[in-house]
């Protein structure tokens, strides 16, 4: 008779540990599959000039960042002074991905906050994304100069990130290439 009444008493327990453990996680640590293994192969026209296909064989040889971003996006304009400044203050090529959008709602975009890319590829419908693991936007991705993702950000980039993570490794990369 004891046992009926302790068996839902252990079950409420352990479900309460294991609620309280999940609800300490952090949402955005999403461990990818891709981090330590070469990077899709990006092959889009860019979205300035629809004749030219932006490739990642085109960064091969030293470290860049792609970042995943789209006009709909309000994080993606949070992060994007960011971006910005890292591409005015670094030499690391900043790639960007613009994902289901409308091309000329992008360029304007582009006008008026600033391009801090060396090149956009236009994934209209969002199919390399798919490739790349994209969750959502924006997602950033540090790559090293052998085409190996060595690192992915998703959700906004913000000050901490940038200089507890993303500058550090870049740093790094770019010593490991010289």
């Amino acid at each position: 008779m004891k046992a009926k009444f302790l068996i839902p008493l252990v079950l409420f327990i352990a479900l309460t540990v294991l609620l309280g453990i999940g609800l300490g996680l952090n949402p955005k640590e999403v461990p990818s599959p891709l981090v330590g293994k070469p990077a899709p192969r990006l092959s889009l026209p860019a979205l300035d000039d629809p004749e030219r296909i932006v490739t990642t064989e085109e960064f091969l040889g030293k470290p860049w960042l792609l970042n995943v971003w789209a006009t709909w996006c309000v994080s993606c304009r949070a992060e994007h002074h960011l971006l910005v400044e890292l591409s005015k203050h670094t030499n690391v090529p900043i790639v960007g991905l613009d994902y289901k959008d409308e091309a000329d709602a992008a360029k304007q975009w582009l006008r008026q906050l600033g391009n801090p890319y060396v090149v956009t590829a236009f994934d209209e419908q969002g199919r390399i994304a798919i490739d790349w693991g994209v969750y959502g936007t924006p997602e950033t991705y540090v790559i090293d100069k052998d085409g190996i993702i060595r690192y992915k950000q998703i959700g906004p980039i913000d000050a901490k990130a940038l200089q507890e993570k993303i500058l550090p490794l870049i740093k790094q990369l770019q010593e490991e290439a010289a």
